[in-house]
């Protein structure tokens, strides 16, 4: 419960701050801040420090300005302490982590009054592996137990130099092993040759255990009183168990910054395909991996017998996997797809016809049965590690665990997406989407089978919302047509739980008009509307401003600046051209240069750019970004909300692009200065019944509609 000792902490600590850092209290911070405290304390614990009862979920939205990451952390870190438990923040950004890491956690231990420890967690994909490290560099790479992916083949010298560096450098103490520490970024390419992953890692039998760069960074992150994190990292936890990487969730207290991410970055962690060319190659790759092991080393037991098996478990997977290849292709003609058209084939409600089942479900036999053989390899290689086993070396075991591992997982990713093909779904229960699509890798067709929930609630609402001790759920676009509705649905969210709005600093009459044109052509006639958009640009726009020209389509984008005429295509720059780094820097050098600056941008400009000030004074919308459900889970989404009497446009498209379109508008106002305008070239607002609501969704600038 919420006593007078934590909340005259939160409060000593909000006036502190305020007072060192000369600011005023801001309305919607302050009603931040007394929502969540006053929902987490409403939380009953038993004599275990066990929630008990009581709401434990707060859902906020607080706008640009609000000060949304002082106030929770402010309302979460002096509760945490007192209930020993932990802050969990996860965004959905980088920019956004190391700016509570660098920035906010600092100020509030400078200048709060507060005293707490806190930690940056990233997955173990961001840090170097030593042993892997160790093996590139010591003439190892090239011995048969890394021969199992080609890319573990050392390339070249120039390859081979690099990675000694960077041994150099951490050796030395120079490179903490953090990838986002390195001073000339690794490509990816390389980067995934001396990185690994929890089935590889042999964790404290590993002879660098104890300078391991992912276990150091995990000892401060086991005792801070706040850790950030990212979504992924939480949801890479949670599909584990739980308090693998991070607390358990019945120990901590998760913000989710930027929550609006979150069901969308759900859906990508239940999500599991299998090519199926690909996966034979593997297979074969692993046989002569097997046989390779077996003249190495000096196997006993168990060990000797999983090798022995392995090859009569593999034939008939092959066998079987040639089988369902076949009956792919008898039941989808690639050919039909448009050149322009993303050949994948959805199958309908996500049922499967009967054979692919039967198929997949002895596939799926098939790859437990080799999982369980991998499984005894990787306990035996793991006990060899440990000196248990007198016939074979600690350090014969330790070149040959990460092979096993890695091979082990993809034998569990293939078992998960067979399993997925072979069961239908239970009567009632949300259906998975599954769909077969083309692929041409190297000059090579394959067909990749996928399947993927077309909501992340369910799993969510387990692993998540259910087991955590109390969570907090914020961002500046959580209401969709001012309705929590789209996110209760898609994130799982129980209904009981604390949902509010908090006002906006803005001054938004005052501050923004929304200026809607009188143009002739609609969306609809793409191609009238492109001429239509570049006339009316090249008429309109001031040449000396900032500003932003938004599409919902490339194809747009690229039509406009090439229809332009030679004057104004200096001035723009488009998404695409170069890096959004490079973009950003040249709009902002015109600028500050006193020359005017046109930015053109697609979905991720929308919502990911930061121009205060001078920068920006136009935003133009070119359409209401409405999307088409054309990717398999959309579109199962929207067959399943249709066969249960809704309506997708409804409660999808509509919610969908009233989100797109506030995101859109948010990129104008980023500080209380601010000010400028906001064009929409899309009369469908005026025409469309649908189409004041989505006006009344966006903040309440002053409009004008022609």
């Amino acid at each position: 419960m919420l006593g007078d000792v934590e909340k005259q902490a939160i409060q000593t600590a909000y006036r502190t701050y305020l007072k060192a850092r000369e600011l005023k209290p801001r309305l919607g911070q302050r009603q931040m801040i007394g929502s969540i405290a006053r929902t987490l304390g409403g939380i009953v614990q038993d004599n275990e420090s066990k929630r008990q009862e009581g709401n434990h979920l707060c859902v906020i939205e607080a706008g640009t300005g609000t000060g949304k990451t002082i106030a929770y952390l402010l309302a979460t870190i002096p509760l945490a302490r007192a209930w020993k438990k932990q802050v969990i923040v996860s965004t959905a950004t980088v920019a956004l982590q190391e700016q509570i890491v660098q920035k906010d956690l600092p100020d509030l231990v400078k200048f709060a009054g507060m005293t707490f420890s806190y930690a940056l967690a990233k997955g173990r994909a961001r840090y170097m592996c030593p042993q892997k490290l160790d093996r590139l560099t010591s003439g190892q790479a090239n011995d048969p137990t890394m021969a199992l992916f080609e890319q573990d083949t050392l390339q070249d010298k120039d390859q081979l130099a690099v990675f000694e560096s960077l041994l150099k450098e951490w050796a030395t103490g120079a490179w903490d092993g953090d990838k986002d520490a390195l001073i000339d970024p690794l490509p990816d390419n390389l980067w995934s040759r001396v990185t690994t992953d929890h089935q590889q890692c042999s964790r404290h039998r590993c002879q660098f255990y104890n300078q391991c760069p992912f276990y150091k960074a995990r000892e401060s992150v086991e005792e801070a009183d706040c850790i950030v994190a990212n979504h992924d990292l939480v949801l890479a936890d949670l599909s584990l168990g739980g308090g693998v990487i991070l607390p358990a969730p019945e120990k901590a207290i998760y913000v989710f910054d930027e929550g609006h991410h979150l069901p969308d970055k759900a859906l990508g962690h239940f999500t599991f395909s299998m090519t199926l060319r690909g996966t034979d190659r593997w297979l074969k790759q692993l046989n002569k991996s097997m046989a390779s092991m077996a003249a190495q080393l000096r196997l006993t037991g168990e060990m000797v017998r999983a090798v022995e098996q392995i090859p009569s478990e593999i034939r008939p997977l092959e066998q079987n996997l040639l089988y369902l290849n076949e009956l792919i292709s008898n039941l989808v003609t690639w050919d039909d797809f448009a050149d322009n058209a993303r050949p994948v084939h959805r199958f309908a409600e996500g049922r499967v016809p009967g054979e692919v089942q039967t198929i997949a479900e002895q596939l799926r036999q098939g790859f437990v049965a080799l999982s369980a053989l991998l499984d005894r390899l990787n306990r035996g290689l793991q006990q060899a590690m440990g000196g248990d086993d007198p016939d074979l070396s600690a350090k014969e075991a330790e070149s040959w665990f990460p092979v096993v591992g890695q091979m082990l997982a993809r034998v569990q990713d293939a078992r998960a997406l067979c399993g997925t093909y072979a069961n239908s779904d239970p009567e009632g229960a949300i259906p998975l989407a599954r769909w077969a699509e083309r692929l041409d890798y190297q000059d090579t067709l394959d067909t990749n089978l996928c399947s993927s929930p077309i909501l992340a609630a369910e799993r969510l609402r387990q692993n998540l919302w259910n087991r955590c001790f109390a969570a907090v759920v914020c961002s500046a676009t959580l209401t969709a047509l001012n309705r929590f509705d789209r996110l209760m649905m898609r994130a799982g969210l129980p209904s009981d739980g604390c949902y509010e709005r908090v006002q906006s600093p803005f001054d938004y009459p005052a501050a923004a008009e929304l200026w809607v044109p009188k143009i002739q052509a609609e969306p609809g006639n793409a191609d009238a509307h492109t001429a239509e958009i570049t006339r009316w640009l090249e008429s309109t726009l001031d040449a000396n401003e900032g500003s932003l020209v938004l599409f919902s389509s490339r194809r747009q984008m690229e039509a406009v600046k090439e229809a332009m005429i030679p004057r104004w295509q200096e001035r723009v720059t488009a998404q695409g051209e170069m890096s959004k780094q490079e973009v950003l820097r040249i709009h902002k050098e015109r600028i500050d240069d006193g020359e005017g600056s046109v930015l053109f941008g697609l979905a991720s400009f929308a919502e990911g750019i930061d121009l205060p000030g001078k920068y920006l004074t136009h935003v133009i919308i070119a359409k209401i970004p409405f999307a088409v459900p054309d990717n398999p889970v959309d579109a199962g989404l929207a067959e399943w909300i249709e066969k249960r009497g809704g309506n997708p446009f409804m409660e999808i498209s509509m919610p969908d692009a009233s989100i797109r379109l506030v995101q859109a508008a948010g990129r104008l106002l980023r500080t209380e200065q601010d000010t400028g305008r906001i064009t929409l070239l899309d009369r469908r607002v005026v025409s469309k019944r649908y189409g004041k609501t989505l006006l009344d969704a966006l903040p309440p600038f002053r409009r004008r509609i022609d």
